[in-house]
């Protein structure tokens, strides 16, 4: 539930910040300072009071943010049972199982994944040789971490070679996502040759022998460069195993191919596959997943010019492209709304000579496709439920027939095997991972034993469609403990998102029965935004339509009160990232339906927002306050802009990490001091801030927890409940 892309931020505050002083910490939240700035946009006056607050060098901005953090840390510690709830969620994690997640099936059955075991704080990268092969830790960032006094370190990705022989991948520090590639030799467990920094997306991929690779690297900026030029001009580079960094070959890029007319923001990938004469380059502003797509020989890697041939461009609705011999299959919305699957041969590289070889589904959605060695699977979506569908002879197979939930495709790069991994996910069982045939045969791999904690309640699942304001219905799923009675009084948590055409389906977090013990519901909502039935469900809340998605959202919050769930004195919402839009807007334009609100890492400005390094990516979108045709949605959308002063807003706690890529921590400063101001109800407005995360991405367990704890327990506070016990 975030901004789609990995993004870049240096560790501004980090540690010297956040070693709190919880003994001086003031009675309320300290007033934010203030230098307040209107800017005229197409005619219309825009109030900006704390634009100073998106500069976080400004000491006076530093020592802001450190009191809101320790005010929100006080008063966080001081709930009655929020240590008890943290507890709660340890125990359950663990006794869950390992957490196995990210599984590449390579060629000689050997099998790459992360892996966290029940109890430790950090996801390692292992490899298996074989399913009854023994395990091998190949990466531990446990190491770096305490290597680095304490400052927590992710594996970003991981690419490993054909042949087996080395491992490629992306290490970074404090969430901040800003990875560096390493390659590893597999044979003797030693790096080969030097990091290479600023290599962020997992943009990484082995030339067909193994002894070459390509990446993404973007460009080292100059001091005083705007924040926005950071992913602009992006070049793909071709480097050799063992040779220096500096002798990496430009390959791919706006700076490198000036003849392609590429725009400043096509950031590509160049990738391949064993046994293919060919190599593709695609390339997207890393936001929506259209671009543009060229091919071209291998073997012209040999000479001092590629001869790119360009395949397709945005407007031809290309939203994924795998390569597979001689031919490139392409996902497309052009003229399918749900979403169709296309070959062509690249002996004659025109779109227009493609066929379709998966057709549009009758219905649900097409939403993704993989490879195998002599089929073509796509993971297609009915509600809240995934199913993993085998194409081949003209034949469709349900992998894992009449299995409860979803199943996801697994990872076959090589397009090896015949049969196929699946992930599993449902709403109340730990996911498994499988292995079927499409013969009717499916197995437990073993990779993931997990198993339900055991005491847990029975949950009650029940999927409806919710009339919204202009009568759409709209998906939302509800779940709570067996035997809840409905009078209106249980704690409620509305989950929504809204964005890119993401969408929530079933799945199982085995912390959360720590809300459900105590009387909790949970719902989540597929507002429009996300792709829940298609192309036209995502552009329903999109840019002019975005107000739909928090519409939507307060629909759902409305049906929740008026089925007997809840009410507006028990009811919270939450909204992550580009879900800060639908959770801000919902509360800013329904104030009294809640009574508390999770913002997390949250797009608060969306009018300022291009001006931030992640923020111009999200152009195509949100779309441009510079544009006059796209500057009232914007306006509109911003959650920041619709605070009103004398307003009763319900409780708020903001959540970010210091080091986010992706949403600059200022939005959710500026929301948070602008809603201080405004609120009139005289409950609390609390910003929680960490200086060892970012995004989410890379966050150990123990912060996780924490994080988890927090919002459980403030809603309860909120609520009144917080001196409640679960139900035996």
């Amino acid at each position: 539930m975030s901004i789609h892309v990995s993004r870049r931020r240096q560790l501004i505050l980090a540690a010297c910040l956040f070693s709190l002083d919880l003994a001086a910490v003031a009675a309320t939240p300290p007033a934010a300072p203030s230098q307040p700035v209107t800017e005229t946009l197409h005619g219309v006056a825009v109030a900006d009071p704390y634009r100073n607050l998106e500069n976080l060098k400004l000491p006076e901005t530093q020592a802001w943010l450190k009191a809101q953090g320790a005010y929100a840390a006080e008063q966080l510690a001081a709930i009655p049972v929020r240590d008890e709830i943290q507890q709660r969620i340890e125990t359950l994690a663990k006794a869950t199982g390992d957490l196995v997640r990210g599984v590449a099936r390579m060629p000689g059955e050997r099998y790459y994944y992360l892996k966290r075991k029940a109890g430790e704080n950090q996801l390692k990268l292992v490899l298996r040789k074989g399913l009854g092969g023994a395990e091998q830790v190949l990466v531990d960032p446990e190491a770096l971490t305490k290597a680095a006094g304490g400052v927590p370190h992710a594996i970003n990705y991981f690419v490993p070679s054909w042949d087996g022989r080395y491992l490629a991948y992306g290490i970074s520090a404090g969430g901040s996502e800003d990875a560096s590639l390493c390659v590893m030799d597999l044979r003797s467990g030693k790096p080969v040759g030097e990091p290479v920094p600023r290599v962020h997306e997992a943009a990484v991929h082995w030339l067909p022998d193994s002894k070459a690779l390509t990446y993404n690297q973007i460009r080292e900026l100059p001091a005083g460069a705007p924040e926005a030029e950071a992913y602009m001009d992006s070049t793909v580079f071709l480097l050799k195993v063992g040779d220096p960094v500096s002798a990496a070959r430009p390959l791919f890029g706006p700076l490198v191919n000036t003849d392609l007319k590429l725009d400043r923001l096509d950031v590509a990938s160049v990738f391949f596959s064993p046994g293919s004469p060919y190599m593709v380059a695609r390339t997207t502003d890393t936001t929506v997943p259209e671009g543009k797509v060229f091919v071209a020989p291998v073997a012209s890697l040999n000479g001092k010019r590629v001869p790119w041939q360009q395949v397709s461009g945005f407007d031809d609705k290309i939203t994924d492209v795998q390569l597979r011999g001689k031919q490139l299959f392409l996902r497309t919305y052009e003229g399918a709304p749900r979403g169709r699957v296309l070959a062509l041969e690249l002996a004659k590289p025109v779109l227009a000579n493609a066929h379709t070889v998966v057709a549009e589904p009758a219905t649900g959605v097409l939403e993704s496709f993989a490879l195998g060695r002599d089929a073509i699977y796509t993971e297609e979506r009915q509600g809240f439920t995934l199913r993993t569908l085998r194409h081949a002879g003209g034949k469709t197979t349900d992998l894992a027939l009449g299995l409860a939930g979803s199943t996801f495709l697994g990872g076959d790069p090589a397009h090896a095997y015949s049969d196929m991994l699946l992930t599993t996910s449902s709403w109340t069982e730990p996911a498994t991972i499988l292995l079927a045939d499409g013969h009717g045969k499916v197995r437990n791999t073993g990779l993931r034993e997990s198993q339900k904690p055991a005491g847990v309640p029975e949950l009650v699942v029940s999927e409806v469609m919710v009339p919204s304001h202009d009568g759409v219905k709209v998906p939302l799923a509800i779940l709570h403990r067996k035997g809840l009675m409905l009078n209106g009084s249980n704690p409620t948590l509305l989950v929504g998102y809204g964005a890119y055409g993401f969408s929530f389906e079933a799945g199982y977090d085995p912390r959360a029965y720590a809300w459900f013990e105590r009387g909790g519901v949970l719902a989540m909502v597929n507002v429009r935004g996300s792709g829940a039935f298609g192309d036209p469900w995502y552009r329903a809340g999109f840019k002019a339509t975005k107000p739909n998605t928090w519409k939507d959202g307060v629909a759902a919050a409305r049906y929740l009160i008026n089925q007997g769930y809840t009410s507006n004195k028990a009811l919270g919402i939450w909204g992550t990232s580009a879900g800060g839009i639908f959770v801000g807007r919902a509360v800013t334009s329904a104030p009294d339906l809640f009574a508390a609100a999770i913002f997390d890492v949250g797009v608060m400005d969306a009018v300022r927002a291009e001006e931030s390094a992640n923020g111009v990516t999200n152009i195509s979108e949100f779309g441009s306050a510079k544009n006059p045709a796209e500057f009232p949605a914007l306006l509109e959308m911003s959650t920041y802009h619709q605070v009103k002063d004398g307003t009763a807003y319900p409780a708020v706690m903001f959540i970010h990490g210091l080091n986010d890529p992706r949403v600059d921590v200022w939005h959710s400063a500026k929301a948070a001091a602008r809603l201080q101001a405004a609120s009139t109800s005289g409950k609390p407005i609390l910003l929680r801030l960490d200086g060892q995360a970012g995004h989410g991405v890379g966050s150990t367990a123990a912060q996780g927890y924490s994080k988890q704890a927090d919002i459980y327990s403030f809603l309860l506070w909120q609520f009144g409940m917080a001196g409640t016990k679960p139900a035996n």
